[in-house]
C-alpha cells in the first residue's frame, strides 16, 4: 500500500488551467505505474491519464489529449497533471491511483488499480 495525497484542485473558469498534485508516502514510489481518474456524481470513475515508472511512457483518455500532461518527479514522489484549456464537462472529482507493474502497459481500468488518494474537486464554470 502507497499513501496517496492529491492536491491543487479549485474553481476556475472555462479556458483557465489548473495543476494537479498527488503526492505519494514511501520509497517504491518508482516501482508503481500511476495514473489519474475523475468521478461525477452518479457515474462510474473515467479514466484521464496514466504514466509509466520511470516517466517515459504515458496515455490519454481521448477527451483530454492534447489538453492535459501527466507527469511525475520520482524525487520528489509525485506526480502531476497539468490541465490547460479546461471545459465545464471537466468537472469532477479528481483521484490519483497507483498499482505495481514489472512492464509498462496502458492501465485505464478502474480495477487495474489497488491504491487511491481522497480526490480533490475540479470545478470549471462557464
Amino acid at each position: 500500500q502507497v499513501p496517496l495525497v492529491e492536491s491543487g484542485g479549485g474553481l476556475v473558469q472555462a479556458g483557465g488551467s489548473l495543476r494537479l498534485s498527488c503526492a505519494a508516502s514511501g520509497r517504491t514510489f518508482s516501482g508503481y505505474v500511476m495514473g489519474w481518474f475523475r468521478q461525477t456524481p452518479g457515474k462510474e470513475r473515467e479514466f484521464v491519464a496514466a504514466i509509466s515508472r520511470g516517466g517515459s511512457n504515458t496515455y490519454y483518455a481521448d477527451s483530454v489529449k492534447g489538453r492535459f500532461t501527466i507527469s511525475r518527479d520520482n524525487a520528489k514522489n509525485t506526480v502531476y497533471l497539468q490541465m490547460i484549456s479546461l471545459k465545464p464537462e471537466d468537472t469532477a472529482v479528481y483521484y490519483c491511483a497507483a498499482r505495481t507493474a514489472v512492464a509498462w502497459s496502458a492501465y485505464i481500468k478502474y480495477s487495474e488499480y489497488d491504491n487511491w488518494g481522497q480526490g480533490t474537486q475540479v470545478t470549471v464554470s462557464s
